[in-house]
């Protein structure tokens, strides 16, 4: 199988600082949001468990889920960590775009449910990466976005 943009992986091969900065800010919270895309081509939000195990980010979903048709139907998603309570998001914001590729193989499927424990059954996503971003305020005065892409550093963006 030949991929057409990097999984989790590479990007932690490509950007280990900020790939451990984003893992561990999904790791604070058990529940995330994903944007679909509707039959129609409207957003369609919902809440989501995601698991970064083997190199891969991983997305599982109940049966038959309107996110899980949407992804059948157009593989791009982006996918905001949970902000937590109040106003404070400690590791800042961030959200990682790309696409999610379907995964039927027995073995990857097995390996995820004993991981995971998932209620069976299950539809199972890996992802394919097009950007990560990390958005958060440095020294109580400049907004800091750091973007990331296929191919290209980080770019880091600061403002007042």
């Amino acid at each position: 199988m030949t991929r057409t943009t990097p999984n989790w992986a590479a990007f932690i091969t490509a950007e280990p600082d900020l790939a451990r900065t984003v893992e561990e800010r999904f790791a604070a919270f058990t529940h995330h949001v994903v944007a679909t895309l509707r039959k129609d081509g409207s957003p369609r939000t919902c809440g989501l468990e995601v698991r970064f195990a083997r190199g891969e980010l991983w997305l599982g979903m109940m049966p038959d889920s309107l996110k899980a048709l949407d992804l059948r139907r157009d593989p791009r998603f982006a996918l905001q960590a949970n902000p937590g309570p109040g106003t404070e998001m400690g590791g800042g914001d961030v959200r990682i775009a790309g696409r999610a590729v379907e995964v039927h193989d027995p073995a990857d499927r097995a390996r995820y449910a004993e991981e995971a424990e998932p209620p069976e059954p299950f539809h199972l996503f890996r992802t394919e990466l097009t950007e990560v971003v990390r958005t958060y305020v440095e020294d109580d005065t400049y907004l800091v976005v750091e973007i990331w892409k296929p191919g290209v550093p980080v770019r880091t963006l600061k403002r007042t």
